[in-house]
């Protein structure tokens, strides 16, 4: 693959994806903006005000995963800072669940750091061994035991949910070398936040074009069976058309894009049965149109293991 830009230093690989990410955005852009000109309406604002979001946060996306490894990690180490930051204050904790939360914060660097340092086992382990004991016993022994089992529910999941899951897309710069892939771990995190992105948006807009039998109509009434469908179908397709960026044979990639698609929308599932709980409709408001963090990044924390695990399985282990 020939590269757009001779003096852009980058894989070839990547220099194309981003051009097509910048080119979706440009014809959303001026497709809204045309709509809005024909007929002004709710949705078109909403989708104006998506899609300026989505210029900021693919810009963010793309200058992160091709700096230099470190800010790469703390870019990432970051997000799932805002994830627990955001939403602790709203599970109502209580006093031994506050004191328990700086542990919790503490976990952030120390995942980062060994998935940086390529220590994959302890990285594997480190949250859904270790700390899945750890935490627990922190919360008893303060010797109060009334709502300790909610306690001892929620704060492992927190740490699974939003810094174990999350923390798998900086686990992709330790991927061993495959021979023939040059589009390297820049191109797989591109592969996977474009993936996840797009999910979100299509099942979005088949939701809104064709939806009218809800999928979970008691915890999400909006997300539709043929907005589902239509996204997952889609993605799957989109996945073999990017295949560049990865290892993967066109079948693998098809399957790979089918499970990023139902685990992000699962992820989302989740997310929004949370937020019913609490009975708010958005995490926060840090994302102008998309809510808070948790809003939009509740896809890539329950796709990202799996993802790594496929590719790895794939582009690895069957070539071993």
């Amino acid at each position: 693959m020939n590269r757009l830009l001779d003096f852009w230093d980058i894989a070839a690989e990547l220099q194309w994806v981003i051009f097509i990410i910048l080119c979706i955005l440009v014809a959303s852009s001026v497709a809204w903006n045309l709509w809005n000109l024909i007929k002004p309406g709710k949705l078109v604002q909403e989708l104006l005000v998506r899609t300026r979001s989505w210029w900021i946060m693919c810009a963010c996306f793309i200058v992160t995963t091709l700096a230099h490894p470190i800010v790469t990690h703390v870019g990432l180490a970051f997000l799932s800072f805002a994830l627990c930051r955001e939403m602790y204050p709203l599970l109502k904790l209580d006093v031994r669940e506050r004191n328990v939360v700086l542990v919790c914060y503490g976990v952030i660097p120390i995942q980062y750091t060994l998935a940086y340092l390529g220590m994959t086992t302890l990285f594997l382990a480190f949250i859904p061994v270790l700390m899945f004991v750890f935490i627990p016993f922190l919360l008893v022994v303060k010797g109060e035991t009334q709502g300790i089992v909610r306690s001892i529910s929620l704060m492992p999941y927190s740490l699974v949910a939003w810094v174990y899951g999350m923390s798998h897309l900086a686990l992709l710069f330790q991927m061993p070398d495959i021979p023939g892939f040059t589009a390297g771990p820049q191109g797989l995190l591109l592969y996977l936040i474009f993936l996840v992105g797009i999910n979100d948006v299509l099942q979005f807009a088949w939701g809104k074009i064709l939806g009218r039998r809800a999928v979970l109509p008691k915890v999400s009434p909006n997300k539709t069976w043929e907005g589902l469908v239509g996204g997952v179908l889609s993605v799957t397709l989109i996945a073999v058309g990017l295949r560049f960026l990865t290892p993967l044979e066109p079948w693998q990639a098809a399957l790979t894009g089918f499970c990023v698609a139902v685990m992000g929308f699962m992820g989302d599932a989740i997310a929004s049965g949370i937020k019913r709980d609490l009975g708010i409709k958005n995490s926060g408001n840090a994302i102008p149109g998309h809510g808070g963090y948790l809003d939009r990044l509740d896809g890539f924390s329950a796709a990202a293991a799996p993802f790594f695990h496929l590719v790895y399985f794939f582009g690895v282990t069957m070539v071993a």
